[in-house]
């Protein structure tokens, strides 16, 4: 086997692991695999010769890519950004698929994605690869073109912010799909005070509908519970699945998916939906899962 051929087995035994990496600083699966073929290009281009490990070597260089990604996105943009739901993993409503398990290491649930994407560029690289992939703050120093004290800073505020604003659902999966499925018997049925018995009483609703349909943010339980004809709208042809690893629902007419609905699901209650309506990305979506 030639040098080249040892490299690319190598880099295709850290892929998944790669990609991962890639998923939760950019949310965005598409994007997340041009950053891993990024990677490959210049690992295959690198005199690896004095790398000692590998791995950890990829995994900064995938890093440093979703930064200059991520940097780009942000100067790209003239108007601040609405609401932004991350590309959903979907998996049937029996388990997570097994090429999924990996993205989805440290429960990263999309309301945890939505909070990334509010942080810098910088913030979100220090805090995705030292709490959910164990990178030494020496090594993400460089990455950041700052001192391991200061990435260390970068990481302390970016957790504070995760803390506040992503609260951490509910570990039993059954339970959650009972109160989900409990906000779906009450939604086909226009019941409000059903609703508003599985609402937390602070829950938000975040709604991407693409860059034709801005999205929209709604919280407390009595409004959103006052969408109950717009929810029961979609609960009428909503199939459950897990999303990124927890309940919610895809809701398709004629075959074509109309919506993606995430569910946090905390103390018994719902705490957070996110909701996907961009017909666009809709349609990118794997579904296939679903039918088995």
């Amino acid at each position: 086997m030639n040098e080249h051929d040892w490299l690319a087995e190598q880099f295709e035994a850290h892929r998944t692991h790669l990609k991962a990496v890639a998923y939760q600083m950019l949310g965005s699966l598409s994007e997340a695999d041009d950053a891993v073929q990024e990677a490959w290009l210049k690992l295959s281009r690198a005199d690896t010769s004095a790398v000692e490990n590998l791995g950890g070597w990829l995994t900064t260089v995938v890093g440093r890519v979703c930064l200059d990604m991520l940097r780009s996105r942000t100067s790209r943009r003239e108007e601040p950004l609405g609401v932004h739901m991350p590309d959903p993993v979907i998996s049937g409503a029996d388990g997570i698929d097994p090429e999924h398990e990996a993205l989805l290491a440290d429960s990263v649930g999309l309301a945890l994605l939505v909070v990334l994407d509010t942080l810098a560029p910088a913030e979100r690289l220090a805090f995705v690869l030292h709490d959910m992939f164990a990178v030494p703050f020496d090594e993400i120093a460089p990455i950041v073109g700052r001192t391991p004290a200061a990435a260390r800073q970068l990481a302390s505020r970016a957790r504070r912010r995760v803390q506040g604003a992503a609260p951490v659902p509910d570990a039993d999966l059954t339970r959650q799909r009972e109160v989900v499925g409990a906000f779906l018997t009450a939604a086909r049925g226009g019941d409000f005070e059903a609703l508003v018995a599985v609402l937390d009483p602070d829950v938000v609703v975040r709604s991407d509908g693409g860059p034709l349909r801005p999205g929209s943010l709604v919280r407390g339980a009595a409004a959103v519970a006052g969408q109950a004809l717009t929810f029961a709208r979609f609960a009428q042809v909503a199939q459950l699945a897990l999303l990124n690893g927890a309940a919610g629902v895809v809701a398709a007419s004629a075959g074509q998916p109309i919506s993606v609905m995430a569910f946090t699901v905390r103390r018994g209650k719902i705490v957070a939906i996110d909701i996907l309506t961009d017909p666009e990305r809709l349609r990118r979506l794997d579904l296939t899962v679903l039918d088995n």
